[in-house]
């Protein structure tokens, strides 16, 4: 059975190494995530470090998926748009579920997690980036998301390829009146 949590601080940097383990083992599987092959779990260190001290300062959400023995094996983030214009905005990012685990349903359960807390969390809108072409791209029209275009070269795949990426979005309500003078 797997679980899905939503981590504080403490608790992101208690799953270090199994979060490590879930970045490297996506990047080596050829995802376009910001980081270059060959990469290993030890390189991931400071990126998961960054990522708990954004959760401590509640600039981002972090979801993982456990197996039965609480292992991560799945994980995404919300980011909390913090600009004072944009207090309605949240940005998904890095959903990432282990090679051994795909074919679960588990990035349909972390998205509909993330969905949920940035909904609570005020966010109406949410937006998120993804390589053209690649499997992600069906999960993200699956679940709902619309497709705002298509940046051509925008990063490198992990083996140094150039790679499209595909701009979405998803209205999860509508926006509240916001007073300018209050923001």
């Amino acid at each position: 059975m797997t679980t899905i949590r939503l981590l504080n601080e403490e608790e992101a940097l208690s799953a270090l190494p199994d979060l490590c383990d879930v970045l490297a083992d996506c990047v080596e599987g050829g995802a376009s995530l910001g980081f270059m092959s060959p990469y290993r779990p030890e390189n991931a260190i400071p990126f998961w470090q960054d990522v708990a001290t954004a959760v401590g300062h509640g600039e981002l959400f972090l979801l993982v998926a456990e197996d039965e023995q609480a292992r991560v094996i799945g994980t995404v983030q919300v980011g909390l748009a913090t600009k004072p214009n944009q207090p309605h905005r949240g940005d998904l990012m890095k959903l990432l579920v282990h090679r051994r685990a795909r074919g679960l349903g588990l990035s349909r359960l972390l998205m509909m997690a993330a969905e949920e807390v940035a909904s609570k969390a005020g966010r109406t809108l949410l937006v998120l980036d993804t390589a053209t072409g690649e499997p992600a791209e069906r999960i993200y029209e699956r679940l709902g998301w619309s497709r705002a275009g298509v940046i051509p070269n925008y990063a490198l795949f992990p083996d140094g390829r150039y790679c499209d990426t595909t701009i979405f979005y998803k209205q999860l309500g509508e926006p509240l009146a916001v007073d300018p003078k209050n923001v």
